[in-house]
């Protein structure tokens, strides 16, 4: 059995479709049934069932797809080891939500590079169910993120907590009609709890984002309020570009580390931990 047979099993179960499989892994349907025939007769038994709306995993299936998984995981690390270049001794991977980017990671890599040259790093900013994926699939050794989810082997760290506050395009104070032009940011499961506390009978707003700089562009743009980290919104109040509305009660949004805890490379993961806390505390005073 080869690796693209591997791959082509894991395609089909994730896209339920021959058809959409052969389109991800650029190859005909025919290459996909072919290498799902070799897979069946060499196990003696059918991978897939075939109905009318797709393909669905058999029992078999299902059994084999956490080996496939762990296979193309191993697969994927070897090819991170073996490709170093010379003078590292090991690559470690971090993966950022995207609006940590700039307040922890930007500071993170060169205070790794000082501190271990000799660990190479692949850093990548992404969202968080993609992260949490990838770190269970053994693919990132850290990630850093606002909405974890519990997982084998993984530990989770608070690591600092965002203050949100409400501002305005003009100035303003929390009033009966306040609520006209407000613009719904969804900063999470935290931020959705305090919101519905602080605004129990608020009605659903006209705009709702899940996108927190597209939240400000919109109000900055076209007037309005909504709820934004206050390291984003104090430089645009100190430039009049946006007021806070008087009488709104602060959210939180709180950030979280998290790492598998079996780590190829302790002592990496160790430093990386570290240097990520110190930037972690920094970042809680601004």
């Amino acid at each position: 059995m080869k690796l693209e047979h591997i791959r082509t099993f894991l395609e089909i179960a994730a896209d339920g479709s021959f058809s959409r499989a052969a389109e991800a892994l650029n190859v005909t349907q025919s290459t996909v049934s072919g290498r799902v025939k070799a897979m069946e007769e060499w196990f003696g038994r059918p991978l897939f069932a075939r109905r009318a709306t797709g393909v669905e995993l058999t029992s078999a299936g299902q059994r084999f797809r956490r080996y496939a998984e762990g296979i193309e995981r191993l697969w994927q690390q070897s090819q991170q080891q073996l490709t170093l270049p010379e003078g590292y001794r090991t690559v470690l991977a971090l993966g950022a939500q995207v609006s940590l980017w700039e307040r922890l990671i930007l500071d993170w890599m060169p205070r790794m590079r000082r501190q271990a040259p000799e660990v190479a790093l692949q850093v990548q900013a992404d969202y968080s169910n993609s992260l949490m994926r990838q770190l269970t699939d053994g693919l990132l050794d850290i990630c850093v993120m606002y909405q974890p989810r519990q997982a084998a082997g993984i530990v989770i760290e608070d690591l600092f907590e965002e203050t949100l506050v409400m501002a305005a395009r003009t100035p303003r104070a929390v009033s009966p009609d306040w609520v006209e032009d407000y613009v719904f940011v969804d900063w999470g499961d935290t931020f959705r709890a305090d919101h519905g506390a602080a605004f129990p009978d608020l009605e659903t707003p006209a705009v709702s984002v899940g996108l927190g700089a597209l939240g400000l562009q919109y109000i900055l743009q076209n007037g309005g309020a909504g709820y934004f980290p206050r390291r984003m919104v104090d430089p645009l109040v100190a430039a009049g570009d946006l007021h806070l509305v008087r009488g709104a009660p602060t959210a939180r949004r709180p950030a979280y580390v998290v790492y598998t805890d079996n780590p190829k490379d302790p002592a990496a993961l160790k430093l990386a931990l570290n240097i990520l806390r110190d930037i972690a505390k920094d970042a809680e005073k601004t």
